[in-house]
Protein backbone atom coordinates (compact mmCIF):
# COMPACT_ATOMS: atom_id res chain seq x y z
CA UNK A 1 0.00 0.00 0.00
CA UNK A 2 2.87 2.34 0.84
CA UNK A 3 4.57 1.70 -2.53
CA UNK A 4 1.33 2.48 -4.38
CA UNK A 5 0.85 5.72 -2.42
CA UNK A 6 4.41 6.70 -3.25
CA UNK A 7 3.82 5.99 -6.94
CA UNK A 8 0.69 8.13 -6.91
CA UNK A 9 2.62 11.03 -5.38
CA UNK A 10 5.75 10.69 -7.52
CA UNK A 11 4.33 9.57 -10.90
CA UNK A 12 0.58 9.62 -11.37
CA UNK A 13 -0.34 12.91 -9.71
CA UNK A 14 2.40 14.95 -11.48
CA UNK A 15 1.44 13.30 -14.78
CA UNK A 16 -2.22 14.08 -14.19
CA UNK A 17 -1.42 17.76 -13.58
CA UNK A 18 0.79 17.92 -16.68
CA UNK A 19 -1.88 16.25 -18.80
CA UNK A 20 -4.68 18.55 -17.62
CA UNK A 21 -2.40 21.59 -18.06
CA UNK A 22 -1.94 20.62 -21.72
CA UNK A 23 -5.54 19.53 -22.33
CA UNK A 24 -7.52 22.55 -21.09
CA UNK A 25 -6.11 25.08 -23.62
CA UNK A 26 -6.66 22.51 -26.38
CA UNK A 27 -10.29 22.20 -25.28
CA UNK A 28 -10.68 25.98 -25.35
CA UNK A 29 -9.21 26.14 -28.86
CA UNK A 30 -11.55 23.38 -30.06
CA UNK A 31 -14.57 25.22 -28.64
CA UNK A 32 -13.47 28.53 -30.19
CA UNK A 33 -13.11 26.92 -33.62
CA UNK A 34 -16.49 25.19 -33.23
CA UNK A 35 -17.89 28.60 -32.30
CA UNK A 36 -17.05 29.89 -35.78
CA UNK A 37 -19.38 27.30 -37.32
CA UNK A 38 -22.12 28.21 -34.84
CA UNK A 39 -21.73 31.92 -35.69
CA UNK A 40 -21.90 31.16 -39.43
CA UNK A 41 -25.15 29.23 -39.02
CA UNK A 42 -26.75 31.81 -36.72
CA UNK A 43 -25.84 34.83 -38.86
CA UNK A 44 -26.77 33.34 -42.24
CA UNK A 45 -30.01 32.07 -40.69
CA UNK A 46 -30.93 35.67 -39.88
CA UNK A 47 -30.20 36.71 -43.47
CA UNK A 48 -32.53 34.26 -45.25
CA UNK A 49 -33.41 30.57 -45.43
CA UNK A 50 -31.59 30.01 -48.73
CA UNK A 51 -28.32 31.38 -47.34
CA UNK A 52 -28.67 29.18 -44.27
CA UNK A 53 -29.27 26.10 -46.40
CA UNK A 54 -26.35 27.02 -48.67
CA UNK A 55 -23.92 27.37 -45.76
CA UNK A 56 -25.20 24.16 -44.10
CA UNK A 57 -24.81 22.13 -47.31
CA UNK A 58 -21.46 23.72 -48.13
CA UNK A 59 -20.10 23.06 -44.63
CA UNK A 60 -20.87 19.36 -45.04
CA UNK A 61 -18.37 19.36 -47.93
CA UNK A 62 -15.48 21.53 -46.74
CA UNK A 63 -15.47 20.45 -43.09
CA UNK A 64 -14.55 16.79 -43.83
CA UNK A 65 -11.76 18.05 -46.12
CA UNK A 66 -10.43 20.32 -43.39
CA UNK A 67 -10.64 17.59 -40.77
CA UNK A 68 -8.73 15.17 -43.01
CA UNK A 69 -6.01 17.81 -43.43
CA UNK A 70 -6.00 18.48 -39.69
CA UNK A 71 -5.69 14.79 -38.87
CA UNK A 72 -2.87 14.29 -41.34
CA UNK A 73 -0.94 17.26 -39.95
CA UNK A 74 -1.54 16.04 -36.39
CA UNK A 75 1.07 13.43 -37.25
CA UNK A 76 3.63 16.18 -36.65
CA UNK A 77 2.74 16.35 -32.94
CA UNK A 78 4.15 12.94 -31.88
CA UNK A 79 7.15 13.46 -34.20
CA UNK A 80 8.02 16.76 -32.49
CA UNK A 81 7.21 15.32 -29.04
CA UNK A 82 9.63 12.42 -29.59
CA UNK A 83 12.39 14.75 -30.81
CA UNK A 84 11.84 17.19 -27.93
CA UNK A 85 11.85 14.37 -25.37
CA UNK A 86 15.12 13.10 -26.84
CA UNK A 87 16.58 16.65 -26.78
CA UNK A 88 17.08 16.59 -30.56
CA UNK A 89 15.92 20.16 -31.16
CA UNK A 90 17.99 20.54 -34.34
CA UNK A 91 15.88 17.85 -36.02
CA UNK A 92 12.59 19.61 -35.20
CA UNK A 93 13.03 22.51 -37.65
CA UNK A 94 13.31 20.36 -40.84
CA UNK A 95 10.44 18.16 -39.60
CA UNK A 96 8.20 21.23 -39.22
CA UNK A 97 9.23 22.50 -42.66
CA UNK A 98 8.21 19.20 -44.28
CA UNK A 99 4.84 19.50 -42.54
CA UNK A 100 4.44 23.04 -43.90
CA UNK A 101 5.14 21.80 -47.44
CA UNK A 102 2.56 19.03 -46.98
CA UNK A 103 0.08 21.55 -45.50
CA UNK A 104 0.51 23.88 -48.47
CA UNK A 105 -0.06 21.02 -50.92
CA UNK A 106 -3.13 19.75 -49.05
CA UNK A 107 -4.57 23.26 -48.80
CA UNK A 108 -4.14 23.92 -52.53
CA UNK A 109 -5.65 20.54 -53.48
CA UNK A 110 -8.61 21.16 -51.16
CA UNK A 111 -9.13 24.62 -52.70
CA UNK A 112 -9.08 23.17 -56.22
CA UNK A 113 -11.64 20.54 -55.23
CA UNK A 114 -13.95 23.18 -53.77
CA UNK A 115 -13.65 25.26 -56.93
CA UNK A 116 -14.19 22.44 -59.42
CA UNK A 117 -16.01 19.46 -57.93
CA UNK A 118 -18.96 20.83 -55.94
CA UNK A 119 -21.58 21.35 -58.66
CA UNK A 120 -21.51 17.71 -59.84
CA UNK A 121 -21.97 16.66 -56.20
CA UNK A 122 -24.91 19.03 -55.79
CA UNK A 123 -26.51 17.62 -58.93
CA UNK A 124 -26.04 14.09 -57.61
CA UNK A 125 -27.62 15.12 -54.28
CA UNK A 126 -30.54 16.86 -56.05
CA UNK A 127 -29.83 20.10 -54.17
CA UNK A 128 -32.30 22.85 -55.25
CA UNK A 129 -30.75 25.16 -57.84
CA UNK A 130 -30.96 28.31 -55.71
CA UNK A 131 -29.28 26.60 -52.76
CA UNK A 132 -26.68 24.96 -55.04
CA UNK A 133 -25.79 28.30 -56.63
CA UNK A 134 -25.30 30.10 -53.32
CA UNK A 135 -23.50 27.14 -51.77
CA UNK A 136 -21.11 26.98 -54.72
CA UNK A 137 -20.34 30.70 -54.25
CA UNK A 138 -19.85 30.14 -50.51
CA UNK A 139 -17.42 27.26 -51.15
CA UNK A 140 -15.50 29.21 -53.79
CA UNK A 141 -14.82 31.85 -51.12
CA UNK A 142 -13.94 29.32 -48.41
CA UNK A 143 -11.49 27.71 -50.86
CA UNK A 144 -9.21 30.76 -50.58
CA UNK A 145 -8.80 30.01 -46.88
CA UNK A 146 -7.97 26.30 -47.15
CA UNK A 147 -4.19 26.74 -47.55
CA UNK A 148 -4.29 29.16 -44.60
CA UNK A 149 -6.10 26.77 -42.25
CA UNK A 150 -3.77 23.93 -43.31
CA UNK A 151 -0.70 26.02 -42.47
CA UNK A 152 -2.27 27.01 -39.13
CA UNK A 153 -2.94 23.37 -38.25
CA UNK A 154 0.67 22.40 -39.09
CA UNK A 155 2.03 25.16 -36.85
CA UNK A 156 -0.45 24.25 -34.13
CA UNK A 157 0.68 20.60 -34.27
CA UNK A 158 4.27 21.80 -33.90
CA UNK A 159 3.39 24.02 -30.92
CA UNK A 160 1.41 21.23 -29.24
CA UNK A 161 4.34 18.86 -29.67
CA UNK A 162 6.53 21.45 -27.91
CA UNK A 163 4.18 21.21 -24.86
CA UNK A 164 2.88 24.68 -25.69
CA UNK A 165 -0.88 24.39 -26.25
CA UNK A 166 -2.03 27.85 -25.12
CA UNK A 167 -1.16 29.75 -28.34
CA UNK A 168 -3.71 27.70 -30.29
CA UNK A 169 -6.37 28.80 -27.77
CA UNK A 170 -5.56 32.52 -27.99
CA UNK A 171 -5.18 32.50 -31.75
CA UNK A 172 -8.44 30.55 -32.20
CA UNK A 173 -10.12 33.27 -30.14
CA UNK A 174 -8.51 35.87 -32.44
CA UNK A 175 -9.96 33.99 -35.41
CA UNK A 176 -13.40 34.01 -33.80
CA UNK A 177 -13.13 37.74 -33.03
CA UNK A 178 -12.35 38.39 -36.71
CA UNK A 179 -15.07 36.04 -37.93
CA UNK A 180 -17.98 37.72 -36.13
CA UNK A 181 -17.61 41.33 -37.41
CA UNK A 182 -16.47 40.14 -40.86
CA UNK A 183 -19.57 37.96 -41.08
CA UNK A 184 -21.78 40.86 -40.07
CA UNK A 185 -20.24 43.23 -42.58
CA UNK A 186 -20.10 40.81 -45.53
CA UNK A 187 -23.36 38.89 -45.01
CA UNK A 188 -25.62 41.88 -44.30
CA UNK A 189 -23.70 44.69 -46.04
CA UNK A 190 -24.45 48.36 -45.43
CA UNK A 191 -28.04 47.73 -44.34
CA UNK A 192 -26.78 45.55 -41.50
CA UNK A 193 -24.42 48.30 -40.34
CA UNK A 194 -27.28 50.82 -40.36
CA UNK A 195 -29.45 48.42 -38.32
CA UNK A 196 -26.63 48.01 -35.82
CA UNK A 197 -25.18 51.53 -35.54
CA UNK A 198 -27.94 53.78 -36.89
CA UNK A 199 -27.96 56.38 -39.68
CA UNK A 200 -24.59 57.91 -38.73
CA UNK A 201 -22.77 55.08 -40.55
CA UNK A 202 -20.73 56.74 -43.37
CA UNK A 203 -22.52 56.77 -46.74
CA UNK A 204 -19.71 54.80 -48.39
CA UNK A 205 -20.24 51.93 -45.93
CA UNK A 206 -24.04 52.11 -46.23
CA UNK A 207 -23.66 51.23 -49.91
CA UNK A 208 -21.82 47.97 -49.25
CA UNK A 209 -23.75 45.06 -50.84
CA UNK A 210 -25.19 42.21 -48.75
CA UNK A 211 -23.32 39.13 -49.97
CA UNK A 212 -25.21 36.47 -47.98
CA UNK A 213 -23.62 33.01 -48.13
CA UNK A 214 -20.75 34.25 -50.33
CA UNK A 215 -19.93 36.90 -47.72
CA UNK A 216 -19.96 34.22 -45.01
CA UNK A 217 -17.42 32.25 -47.06
CA UNK A 218 -15.19 35.32 -47.43
CA UNK A 219 -15.35 35.94 -43.66
CA UNK A 220 -14.40 32.31 -43.01
CA UNK A 221 -11.42 32.52 -45.38
CA UNK A 222 -10.31 35.78 -43.76
CA UNK A 223 -10.45 34.15 -40.31
CA UNK A 224 -8.43 31.16 -41.55
CA UNK A 225 -5.62 33.34 -42.92
CA UNK A 226 -5.68 35.54 -39.81
CA UNK A 227 -5.10 32.46 -37.64
CA UNK A 228 -2.32 31.20 -39.94
CA UNK A 229 -0.47 34.53 -39.96
CA UNK A 230 -0.93 35.03 -36.22
CA UNK A 231 0.44 31.54 -35.52
CA UNK A 232 3.38 32.15 -37.85
CA UNK A 233 4.16 35.43 -36.09
CA UNK A 234 3.90 33.87 -32.65
CA UNK A 235 6.13 30.90 -33.49
CA UNK A 236 8.68 33.35 -34.88
CA UNK A 237 8.67 35.72 -31.89
CA UNK A 238 7.74 33.45 -28.97
CA UNK A 239 10.57 32.67 -26.56
CA UNK A 240 9.44 29.05 -26.21
CA UNK A 241 10.48 28.32 -29.79
CA UNK A 242 13.90 30.03 -29.74
CA UNK A 243 15.77 26.73 -29.43
CA UNK A 244 14.14 25.49 -32.63
CA UNK A 245 14.10 28.68 -34.76
CA UNK A 246 11.82 27.22 -37.43
CA UNK A 247 11.81 30.47 -39.43
CA UNK A 248 15.60 30.80 -39.58
CA UNK A 249 16.11 28.98 -42.88
CA UNK A 250 13.53 27.11 -44.93
CA UNK A 251 14.37 23.48 -45.60
CA UNK A 252 13.42 22.33 -49.13
CA UNK A 253 11.06 19.34 -49.54
CA UNK A 254 12.77 16.12 -48.39
CA UNK A 255 11.24 12.75 -49.18
CA UNK A 256 12.25 11.05 -45.89
CA UNK A 257 10.70 13.81 -43.74
CA UNK A 258 7.54 13.95 -45.82
CA UNK A 259 7.29 10.15 -45.78
CA UNK A 260 7.49 10.03 -41.97
CA UNK A 261 4.72 12.61 -41.64
CA UNK A 262 2.56 10.84 -44.21
CA UNK A 263 3.06 7.42 -42.61
CA UNK A 264 2.13 8.75 -39.17
CA UNK A 265 -0.40 11.43 -40.17
CA UNK A 266 -2.50 10.09 -43.05
CA UNK A 267 -3.96 7.22 -40.97
CA UNK A 268 -4.99 9.83 -38.37
CA UNK A 269 -6.63 11.90 -41.12
CA UNK A 270 -8.43 8.84 -42.48
CA UNK A 271 -9.62 7.84 -38.99
CA UNK A 272 -11.04 11.32 -38.37
CA UNK A 273 -12.62 11.36 -41.85
CA UNK A 274 -14.24 7.97 -41.16
CA UNK A 275 -15.69 9.28 -37.89
CA UNK A 276 -17.09 12.40 -39.58
CA UNK A 277 -18.62 10.44 -42.45
CA UNK A 278 -20.18 8.02 -39.94
CA UNK A 279 -22.29 10.82 -38.45
CA UNK A 280 -22.94 12.36 -41.88
CA UNK A 281 -24.28 9.07 -43.28
CA UNK A 282 -26.38 8.41 -40.19
CA UNK A 283 -27.94 11.89 -40.60
CA UNK A 284 -28.76 11.08 -44.25
CA UNK A 285 -30.38 7.73 -43.33
CA UNK A 286 -32.37 9.29 -40.49
CA UNK A 287 -33.68 12.06 -42.80
CA UNK A 288 -36.31 9.63 -44.13
CA UNK A 289 -37.84 9.24 -40.64
CA UNK A 290 -39.33 12.76 -40.66
CA UNK A 291 -38.66 16.20 -39.22
CA UNK A 292 -39.31 15.31 -35.58
CA UNK A 293 -36.75 12.49 -35.67
CA UNK A 294 -34.19 14.60 -37.54
CA UNK A 295 -34.62 17.45 -35.05
CA UNK A 296 -34.30 15.19 -32.00
CA UNK A 297 -31.22 13.47 -33.47
CA UNK A 298 -29.50 16.79 -34.21
CA UNK A 299 -30.20 18.15 -30.73
CA UNK A 300 -28.81 15.04 -29.05
CA UNK A 301 -25.77 15.05 -31.35
CA UNK A 302 -25.11 18.76 -30.77
CA UNK A 303 -25.25 18.41 -26.99
CA UNK A 304 -23.05 15.31 -26.83
CA UNK A 305 -20.56 16.83 -29.30
CA UNK A 306 -19.93 19.76 -26.96
CA UNK A 307 -19.23 17.41 -24.05
CA UNK A 308 -16.96 15.30 -26.28
CA UNK A 309 -14.54 18.23 -26.59
CA UNK A 310 -12.99 17.46 -23.18
CA UNK A 311 -12.09 13.78 -23.79
CA UNK A 312 -10.94 14.72 -27.31
CA UNK A 313 -8.65 17.42 -25.92
CA UNK A 314 -7.32 15.00 -23.30
CA UNK A 315 -6.46 12.52 -26.06
CA UNK A 316 -4.49 15.17 -27.96
CA UNK A 317 -2.58 16.06 -24.79
CA UNK A 318 -1.96 12.37 -24.11
CA UNK A 319 -0.29 12.04 -27.51
CA UNK A 320 2.18 14.75 -26.50
CA UNK A 321 2.95 13.30 -23.06
CA UNK A 322 3.45 9.75 -24.32
CA UNK A 323 5.58 11.03 -27.23
CA UNK A 324 7.76 13.15 -24.91
CA UNK A 325 8.38 10.24 -22.57
CA UNK A 326 9.20 7.81 -25.38
CA UNK A 327 11.61 10.36 -26.82
CA UNK A 328 13.42 10.25 -23.47
CA UNK A 329 13.71 6.44 -23.87
CA UNK A 330 11.72 5.94 -20.64
CA UNK A 331 9.63 3.06 -21.95
CA UNK A 332 8.27 1.82 -18.61
CA UNK A 333 7.32 5.37 -17.61
CA UNK A 334 5.60 5.92 -20.99
CA UNK A 335 3.40 2.92 -20.24
CA UNK A 336 2.42 4.49 -16.88
CA UNK A 337 1.75 7.84 -18.58
CA UNK A 338 -0.51 6.18 -21.17
CA UNK A 339 -2.59 4.16 -18.72
CA UNK A 340 -2.82 7.06 -16.26
CA UNK A 341 -4.39 9.05 -19.10
CA UNK A 342 -6.85 6.23 -19.73
CA UNK A 343 -7.89 6.26 -16.05
CA UNK A 344 -8.47 10.02 -16.26
CA UNK A 345 -10.57 9.48 -19.40
CA UNK A 346 -12.82 7.10 -17.42
CA UNK A 347 -13.29 9.78 -14.74
CA UNK A 348 -14.17 12.36 -17.42
CA UNK A 349 -16.64 9.89 -18.97
CA UNK A 350 -18.37 9.51 -15.60
CA UNK A 351 -18.60 13.30 -15.24
CA UNK A 352 -19.99 13.67 -18.78
CA UNK A 353 -22.58 10.94 -18.15
CA UNK A 354 -23.70 12.70 -14.97
CA UNK A 355 -23.94 16.06 -16.75
CA UNK A 356 -25.99 14.51 -19.56
CA UNK A 357 -28.33 12.77 -17.15
CA UNK A 358 -28.92 15.79 -14.90
CA UNK A 359 -29.11 18.55 -17.52
CA UNK A 360 -30.79 16.79 -20.45
CA UNK A 361 -34.31 18.20 -19.98
CA UNK A 362 -33.43 21.88 -19.44
CA UNK A 363 -30.82 21.83 -22.22
CA UNK A 364 -33.22 20.23 -24.71
CA UNK A 365 -35.78 22.89 -23.81
CA UNK A 366 -33.27 25.55 -24.90
CA UNK A 367 -33.14 23.97 -28.36
CA UNK A 368 -36.87 23.54 -28.96
CA UNK A 369 -40.31 23.97 -27.42
CA UNK A 370 -41.82 21.11 -29.50
CA UNK A 371 -42.89 18.43 -26.99
CA UNK A 372 -42.53 15.56 -29.50
CA UNK A 373 -38.95 16.52 -30.33
CA UNK A 374 -38.15 17.04 -26.64
CA UNK A 375 -39.45 13.60 -25.70
CA UNK A 376 -37.59 11.82 -28.50
CA UNK A 377 -34.36 13.74 -27.88
CA UNK A 378 -34.52 12.80 -24.19
CA UNK A 379 -34.79 9.10 -25.06
CA UNK A 380 -31.81 9.43 -27.43
CA UNK A 381 -29.70 11.17 -24.79
CA UNK A 382 -30.50 8.29 -22.40
CA UNK A 383 -28.62 6.09 -24.89
CA UNK A 384 -25.85 8.68 -25.20
CA UNK A 385 -25.29 8.44 -21.44
CA UNK A 386 -24.40 4.77 -21.95
CA UNK A 387 -21.71 5.31 -24.58
CA UNK A 388 -19.83 8.11 -22.78
CA UNK A 389 -17.45 5.55 -21.29
CA UNK A 390 -16.64 3.76 -24.56
CA UNK A 391 -16.43 7.07 -26.45
CA UNK A 392 -13.98 8.63 -23.99
CA UNK A 393 -11.98 5.41 -23.81
CA UNK A 394 -11.65 4.90 -27.55
CA UNK A 395 -10.53 8.47 -28.31
CA UNK A 396 -7.94 8.46 -25.50
CA UNK A 397 -6.65 4.98 -26.33
CA UNK A 398 -6.18 6.25 -29.87
CA UNK A 399 -4.41 9.36 -28.51
CA UNK A 400 -1.99 7.23 -26.48
CA UNK A 401 -1.28 5.01 -29.50
CA UNK A 402 -0.53 8.10 -31.61
CA UNK A 403 2.09 8.98 -29.00
CA UNK A 404 3.69 5.65 -29.93
CA UNK A 405 3.34 6.65 -33.63
CA UNK A 406 1.12 3.58 -33.99
CA UNK A 407 -1.51 5.05 -36.29
CA UNK A 408 -2.14 2.51 -39.05
CA UNK A 409 -3.66 -0.09 -36.74
CA UNK A 410 -5.78 2.65 -35.17
CA UNK A 411 -7.06 3.52 -38.66
CA UNK A 412 -7.97 -0.12 -39.42
CA UNK A 413 -9.74 -0.54 -36.06
CA UNK A 414 -11.60 2.74 -36.57
CA UNK A 415 -12.84 1.80 -40.05
CA UNK A 416 -14.00 -1.64 -38.93
CA UNK A 417 -15.63 -0.42 -35.72
CA UNK A 418 -17.31 2.71 -37.09
CA UNK A 419 -18.45 1.68 -40.53
CA UNK A 420 -19.10 -2.06 -40.17
CA UNK A 421 -20.23 -2.37 -36.54
CA UNK A 422 -21.49 1.18 -35.92
CA UNK A 423 -23.03 2.19 -39.25
CA UNK A 424 -23.80 -1.29 -40.57
CA UNK A 425 -25.26 -2.56 -37.29
CA UNK A 426 -27.10 0.69 -36.65
CA UNK A 427 -28.66 0.70 -40.14
CA UNK A 428 -29.73 -2.90 -39.73
CA UNK A 429 -31.36 -2.30 -36.34
CA UNK A 430 -32.83 1.06 -37.34
CA UNK A 431 -34.31 0.08 -40.71
CA UNK A 432 -34.84 -3.69 -40.59
CA UNK A 433 -34.80 -4.91 -36.99
CA UNK A 434 -33.90 -8.52 -36.14
CA UNK A 435 -36.20 -10.96 -37.91
CA UNK A 436 -39.62 -11.36 -36.30
CA UNK A 437 -38.28 -10.80 -32.79
CA UNK A 438 -37.26 -7.11 -32.91
CA UNK A 439 -39.07 -4.57 -35.09
CA UNK A 440 -37.08 -1.77 -36.78
CA UNK A 441 -35.93 0.57 -33.99
CA UNK A 442 -35.70 3.75 -36.08
CA UNK A 443 -33.34 6.41 -34.76
CA UNK A 444 -32.72 4.42 -31.57
CA UNK A 445 -31.32 1.57 -33.67
CA UNK A 446 -28.69 3.90 -35.12
CA UNK A 447 -27.68 5.11 -31.67
CA UNK A 448 -27.45 1.51 -30.40
CA UNK A 449 -25.19 0.90 -33.41
CA UNK A 450 -23.03 3.84 -32.25
CA UNK A 451 -22.75 2.28 -28.79
CA UNK A 452 -21.69 -1.03 -30.33
CA UNK A 453 -19.20 0.61 -32.71
CA UNK A 454 -17.57 2.80 -30.05
CA UNK A 455 -17.41 -0.11 -27.59
CA UNK A 456 -15.79 -2.34 -30.22
CA UNK A 457 -13.24 0.38 -30.97
CA UNK A 458 -12.48 0.82 -27.24
CA UNK A 459 -11.93 -2.92 -26.72
CA UNK A 460 -9.69 -3.33 -29.78
CA UNK A 461 -7.69 -0.17 -29.10
CA UNK A 462 -7.24 -1.23 -25.46
CA UNK A 463 -5.88 -4.57 -26.65
CA UNK A 464 -3.51 -2.79 -29.04
CA UNK A 465 -2.22 -0.36 -26.39
CA UNK A 466 -1.66 -3.25 -23.97
CA UNK A 467 0.48 -5.03 -26.55
CA UNK A 468 2.47 -2.07 -27.84
CA UNK A 469 3.11 -0.52 -24.41
CA UNK A 470 4.64 -3.81 -23.21
CA UNK A 471 6.94 -3.85 -26.23
CA UNK A 472 7.80 -0.15 -25.73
Amino acid sequence: MGDFTQQVKSVYWPETRALVYLALPICGAQLAQAGMSVVDVMMTGRHDATSLAAVSVGSSLWMPLMLFMTGTLMGLTPIVAHLLGGQRQTAIRPAVHQALWVALLLGVVAALLLWSAVMPIFELMNVPSAVASQSSAYLSAVAFGMPGIALFQALRAFSDGMNHTRPALWISLVGLSVNIPANYLLIYGGDGLVDLFGPWVPTSLQQLPALGAFGCGLATALSMWTMALAMAYYTRRGSTYKSVAIWHKLTPPQWLGIRELVVVGVPIGVAIFVEVTLFTLIALFIASFGEVTVGAHQIALSFTSILFMLPLSLSMALTVRVGNTLGQQRLAHARKVAWNGIVISVIIAAINSLVLWVSAEPVIALYTSNSEIQSLALSIIALAVIFQLSDSLQVNLAGALRGYKDTRIVMVITVLSYWIVGLGGGHWLGSYGVGDKIAPLGVHGYWIGLIAGLSTAALLLGWRLQRISIKG
